[in-house]
């Protein structure tokens, strides 16, 4: 018997700071304005499929995450490739960070496990990624799960979303409409987070006060990032941004955000490196990004691993990902 084995990976994203841009009914024109950084850790698929009738198990190898959605993803490919309905499949994920913790989780592992079904049926490789990302972002508004990682992804690297929407879309895959860019450069980020999970991403863009807050705040920060080339002079500025978007928006002070941002910087004290980094908002969770003001490593990152730890909370080294 036959067997299809393909491969896919994706790193997540940190959103910094965002606008809600859903009115369309076209969710290939929703999404949203914002910034943020794709991260080298993410979600691995691997996809197996034989001879038999069309179902899908899906196996998780590390942490929990939503067998739904994966079903999603599978039923949007098979009708547009639809010999993928021909094979009973079987998806392994491997996720190294958490899920629902503001890390674009759901994101990466759509478009990689999308990437792992058309590999397995041989899809051309930049047909498969773009396939992957177009559904990927129609499964995340589906779930009200995210809004721009999709497109933010695409990019990679430190990103900027000017346009909002799909980054490909119609039976050609074509550009757009979403657009966003990126730039690289090889530097740590420490990523650190609660245990229990936070609030569903649906909980604000789909409440009226918090699409308010938020995109307004959004707005008011990308009329400062949209202009001018976008490079690593902008790190700076893309600091100060995130932390005016995280008070103005109010998001700081929910859901005890302020605790956690207040528990980054005592550990980042307690190592010597306060004055060296900025501690960030991870967009919509309950999680934060450490990362240096200038760009550049920052240590002792073990030192201040543990530190966090000592704070209650759970952390981990990761890296910037690359342009897509």
């Amino acid at each position: 018997m036959t067997v299809a084995l393909g491969r896919g990976a994706c790193g997540g994203h940190l959103t910094l700071l965002f606008t809600v841009d859903d009115l369309s009914e076209d969710p290939d024109f929703q999404g949203s304005l914002g910034a943020g950084i794709c991260v080298s850790d993410g979600v691995e698929a691997i996809a197996r499929g034989q001879e038999g009738d069309y179902s899908l198990n899906v196996r998780f190898l590390s942490g929990e995450g939503d067998s739904n959605m994966y079903q999603q993803v599978l039923d949007l490919l098979c009708q547009e490739v639809p010999q993928i309905s021909e094979l009973n499949w079987e998806v392994a994920i491997k996720m190294t960070l958490p899920p629902s913790q503001g890390f674009g989780m759901s994101a990466a592992g759509a478009i990689a496990a999308a990437c792992a079904f058309q590999r397995a049926i041989g899809q051309p490789h930049e047909e498969s990624l773009r396939r992957a990302y177009s559904i990927a972002h129609r499964v995340e508004r589906m779930n009200s799960t995210g809004l721009g990682d999709v497109t933010a992804l695409s990019a990679g690297g430190v990103e900027r979303r000017l346009i909002p929407g799909s980054p490909y879309s119609g039976s050609n895959l074509v550009n757009g409409p979403g657009f966003a860019e990126g730039w690289f450069e090889s530097t740590p980020i420490v990523l650190a987070w609660r245990g229990n999970p936070g609030r569903h991403t649906s909980e604000y863009i789909d409440n009226a006060k918090w699409k308010k807050l938020i995109t307004d705040s959004g707005t008011e920060q990308m009329n400062i990032l949209s202009y001018g080339a976008w490079d690593s002079s902008r790190w700076t500025e893309l600091i100060e941004c995130a932390e005016s978007f995280s008070t103005d928006s109010q998001l700081a002070s929910d859901a005890s955000r302020s605790s956690l941002i207040e528990a980054g910087k005592n550990a980042a004290q307690r190592v010597g490196i306060g004055g060296d980094v900025a501690i960030l908002l991870c967009m919509l969770g309950e999680s934060i990004a450490i990362v240096p003001r200038e760009l550049g490593s920052v240590e002792p990152l073990d030192s201040l691993i543990t530190q966090l730890e000592n704070e209650g909370l759970q952390a981990l080294v990761t890296s910037i990902g690359k342009i897509s």
